[in-house]
């Protein structure tokens, strides 16, 4: 069925006011400025309300700060011990359950497939668990050696003040050759896992990057920040990377080790994925020692030969650049020979995205790929520059929350600090149509009058189905089983449950070929959910 049929019987305003209808009037207002409608206006995107506290009640589809710092950012690291301070059921989220691959390498080190918890119980909570603490980090360096020992805070140990830097720092010093560092992310310090993002980020410039000052091999050095390896995506990328001849010193933080932090400050541009995970590195890296950004993107096969094409451009050698161009004429027939298959299965159809970090925006170019149109995105803890654009940085408040995460104040390092670049050949790039330090946001590539939704709960996921019927949902794992209980497949886009790579060339085929085994299959039509085979107790809420 075509997209025009569906959408014809609801507006925008119409789908956006049936959203809000069953909400309380206090919560209507609020909520109706998480929700976009998507229109050119003479100053440029509409304005919406992000990085606020879920309201009360709601069942959000987002995760903790402790989720952020630990589960997204260092979880994909595979040399550093991440021991997790607290109950066990905290730790069991860290534990693979967002399928980052790694590749163990010449050293062997891989930690991924440990769970390092300190298993808190009540007597912890009550005398302390400092003392246990530090046993688990003796105990952890006794069993592998690592290089290093990352600790992260839950919500008791912030609640009981365990002092787990001090406990860090002095347990660093008794080992001597293992850095021992430690994350105040407990799950309720911010509003959602971007606090944690932060948190990390903070931690890993401090105690990390910029400890080994040894030469790195290469002539064209780049880290790729905000990208996290699941499913292989890492692989993928650095494949390309390398026939290209161009090398990723560091990756933040997929398949990541300790020494490739510690050496990244030696790269000489820094390649953004993830714009709200990783934005925090990438601006102290320029700020300290000279290196600077762009925004790219390798989810899609065009995306990632623009964005081939952008680090070229960007250090100006012919080889290079020519080197992209002959990857990219030999990576893309396939590319092609896949789409012609499936195009006429998938055109005309359509998704709707709501992923964390700027995966609902990367995929919709995927989706454009297959001739789908995204007709509503959001995320699940953007904050308004990833909706509106980084020009909207100066305007935006301070609020209690934000204030609750360290800023940490970097200045120009003394002896490292070197411009990559001089203002003037900086200057002469960016009239070239090379754009530094800069992020356009979601809202700018969707179409007008799509549905743009910050921080989506599961009545309202569960009535965007319902009333503009798409043909794919992609969304992470709460969302899935009560999606698809309603005859739609649904995807995950966090940790793809299944499959993979999606990005690069070779990913954008096995996109292509899954995304068309979803939305083609006769399966969802036998789908009917419990409720719909049997009689359900109703009610009605009290101010109705």
């Amino acid at each position: 069925m075509a997209t025009a049929e569906k959408l014809v019987q609801w507006e925008p305003t119409d789908i956006k006011a049936e959203l809000i209808k069953k909400y309380p009037p206090k919560v209507a207002r609020k909520r109706a400025k998480q929700i976009m409608i998507n229109e050119a206006l003479e100053n440029g995107t509409p304005e919406i309300t992000a990085n606020v506290r879920t309201i009360p009640g709601i069942i959000t589809m987002r995760g903790c700060t402790y989720a952020g710092c630990k589960g997204v950012i260092m979880g994909p690291t595979r040399d550093i011990v991440n021991l997790v301070h607290g109950p066990i059921g905290c730790s069991f989220y860290a534990w693979l359950t967002r399928r980052n691959q790694t590749d163990p390498g010449p050293d062997g080190d891989n930690f991924m497939t440990y769970c390092f918890s300190t298993d808190m119980q009540d007597q912890d909570i009550i005398f302390g668990g400092e003392k246990k603490l530090a046993q688990a980090i003796q105990e952890a360096y006794d069993l592998f050696h690592p290089k290093s020992i990352a600790v992260f805070a839950t919500c008791p140990v912030g609640l009981i003040g365990d002092d787990i830097h001090t406990i860090s720092k002095q347990m660093k010093e008794k080992l001597g050759d293992c850095n021992v560092y430690a994350f105040s992310c407990e799950g309720y310090k911010g509003v959602s896992q971007s606090a944690g993002h932060h948190i990390a980020n903070n931690q890993v410039f401090r105690h990390i990057v910029g400890e080994n000052d040894e030469p790195a091999e290469g002539k064209y050095k780049i880290n790729l920040l905000g990208e996290y390896n699941i499913g292989g995506d890492g692989f993928e990328i650095d494949r390309v990377f390398k026939k290209c001849g161009i090398t990723n010193l560091a990756t933040f933080s997929g398949n990541s080790t300790y020494d490739q932090f510690a050496t990244s400050h030696q790269a000489d541009l820094n390649a953004v994925m993830c714009h709200r995970s990783i934005n925090y590195v990438a601006d102290m890296l320029e700020t300290k020692f000279g290196i600077p950004w762009i925004k790219v993107n390798f989810i899609g096969a065009n995306a990632t030969a623009k964005s081939l094409r952008k680090i070229a451009a960007y250090f100006e050698d012919q080889e290079l650049i020519d080197r992209v161009e002959a990857v990219i004429a030999e990576e893309m027939p396939d590319v092609e020979a896949a789409a012609a298959e499936v195009l006429p299965r998938t055109g005309g159809k359509t998704a709707m995205m709501f992923v964390g970090g700027s995966r609902a925006h990367h995929y919709q170019e995927l989706f454009g790929e297959l001739g789908m149109k995204t007709i509503s995105a959001g995320y699940e803890f953007a904050h308004r520059d990833d909706y509106e654009g980084r020009r909207v940085l100066p305007f935006l408040k301070i609020d209690a929350d934000s204030r609750n995460i360290e800023e940490i104040e970097v200045e120009a390092d003394e002896t490292r600090y070197n411009p990559r670049k001089t203002e003037e050949a900086m200057q002469v790039l960016e009239e070239k149509g090379l754009k530094f330090k800069e992020y356009e946001g979601l809202a700018k590539d969707m179409e007008d009058g799509t549905l743009v939704i910050d921080d989506l709960n599961q009545y309202e996921a569960e009535k965007l189905v319902e009333l503009m019927k798409p043909d794919i949902f992609c969304a992470g794992i709460k969302e899935k089983f009560s999606i698809q209980k309603l005859g739609v497949p649904m995807k995950q886009l966090h940790s793809y449950d299944s499959g993979g790579p999606y990005a690069g060339f070779k990913g954008a085929i096995n996109f292509y070929q899954e995304i068309d085994r979803l939305v083609n299959s006769r399966v969802w039509g036998y789908m009917k959910a419990p409720w719909q085979e049997n009689p359900q107790l109703s009610g009605t809420f009290v101010w109705e």
